[in-house]
């Protein structure tokens, strides 16, 4: 009996896995609601904002000497909530308590998985949140060059208002090599770098 007890308990620890895989599959299709301001019809996924900000998150953290593992899982599961609550702009942000819905969620959200997992990703949040190690200002200053890039892009398509969010997010970036990414960023063409790739026959 005791031995189907344990099955069953596993069958439903898995299911719940499962259920939060299918949660962050959520986040291919909600949009990054900011860049609706600057007129921008359809905007990218949350999703892939947070693989983006992950994979400069992964540079940063070996630049700054730091571990690139904890930074890159901060980097992933920052805006999980928003597969509950959609994503909200600054507007937004202005008129709601975003923060404290954003902490309910996350804690809803991993309450029913794996015991060791949920303790991690707790960890992980709360040291995001405070944003007090080395570690959580590489991920936060991953996140803010991510839409630094991102805003460069869409103004090199032709979106003049993205250049609006150069005004503001730079002056948040807390490490030095952020900083120096963001001073080649202003000047730097978005549009060159598969130039470089394909090879255009003469």
């Amino acid at each position: 009996m005791k031995g189907r007890e344990r099955s069953c308990a596993g069958k439903q620890g898995t299911d719940e896995a499962l259920n939060f895989f299918a949660e962050a599959g959520l986040l291919k299709r909600i949009k990054r609601s900011g860049w609706w301001v600057a007129g921008i019809k359809d905007p990218e996924s949350v999703a892939g904002h947070s693989f983006r900000t992950a994979v400069i998150g992964y540079y940063l953290a070996y630049l700054e000497g730091v571990d690139p593992f904890k930074v890159v899982t901060m980097s992933l599961f920052n805006d999980i909530h928003e597969a509950r609550i959609n994503d909200l702009h600054k507007m937004g942000h202005y008129y709601i308590d975003f923060k404290s819905a954003e902490q309910k969620v996350f804690k809803d959200q991993v309450a029913a998985l794996d015991a060791r997992v949920k303790k991690a990703l707790e960890l992980m949040r709360a040291e995001y949140d405070v944003q007090q190690t080395k570690e959580s200002l590489v991920a936060r200053d991953a996140d803010i060059l991510e839409c630094l890039v991102q805003a460069k892009e869409y103004y090199d398509q032709g979106h003049c208002a993205a250049k609006l969010f150069f005004k503001t997010a730079p002056r948040f970036l807390k490490t030095k090599n952020a900083r120096q990414l963001w001073a080649r960023l202003r000047r730097w063409d978005s549009s060159q770098w598969w130039q470089g790739v394909v090879k255009f026959e003469r």
